[in-house]
């Protein structure tokens, strides 16, 4: 039987399939890129919020403390929103009349809550609890990046699986004491790694596997 197709069919053939391969290896990467950018997981970015309250302002200028306005940080999953109470309790003096304070007056008049845009917001299936990491001595700028120097609030952290299990694979290299979670100046010791070992023996944080599973890499960890 003579030979239908020219012998160069072969090697267009070969160059199709392993050029395939490669196009479709080179989409897959690029979606893991994608999934990882600022256009996903919002990093960077400023969300429009009712009132245009500056960190920098009230925790650099005027030194008030994180739990000040999110009270149950410590003690609670939730760190808290301030109710307009704790802005009136300064604005009701300060400010008094600034237009930019408006939506908070109207609120403090009808009992409305004001509307905040949530910045970090974990997906519902994801479980956070804020204050066994604050009892675990994880510093607040660790997730939330240098808040006192934000005049607007932003996402400094993606906030991913896979940005959250590099810190439960190896925490010690985040941890501090609990009287300097909330300093926003903090710097670690140059010997962080063995004070990040004795911090952890010594707030109970398992950093061996037992039985086969990482406590802290476990899924009921996170997926409950």
């Amino acid at each position: 039987m003579s030979q239908i197709f020219h012998r160069s069919t072969n090697t267009f053939s070969r160059v199709t399939i392993f050029g395939g391969v490669f196009i479709v290896g080179g989409v897959l990467f690029l979606l893991a890129q994608l999934y990882r950018s600022p256009y996903i997981t919002n990093v960077g970015l400023v969300r429009p919020q009712p009132v245009q309250f500056s960190h920098e302002h009230h925790v650099n200028d005027d030194g008030i403390d994180c739990r000040y306005c999110h009270t149950s940080v410590e003690y609670s999953a939730f760190a808290g929103i301030p109710p307009t109470e704790t802005c009136m309790n300064c604005h009701s003096q300060i400010w008094a009349n600034s237009p930019a304070l408006a939506p908070v007056r109207e609120s403090w008049q009808t009992g409305e809550p004001i509307q905040w845009t949530r910045v970090h917001d974990v997906p519902d299936f994801v479980y956070f609890n804020h204050s066994v990491h604050v009892q675990a001595g994880v510093g607040c700028d660790t997730c939330h990046g240098e808040v006192d120097e934000m005049a607007l609030m932003w996402k400094a952290e993606p906030m991913t699986m896979e940005w959250c299990l590099d810190c439960h694979r190896d925490p010690t290299r985040f941890l501090r004491p609990r009287e300097e979670v909330f300093n926003m100046n903090y710097v670690y010791p140059p010997n962080q790694a063995e004070v990040g070992l004795q911090l952890a023996e010594q707030y109970g944080i398992p950093l061996e596997a037992q039985d086969g599973v990482h406590p802290l890499t476990d899924c009921y960890v996170c997926h409950r």
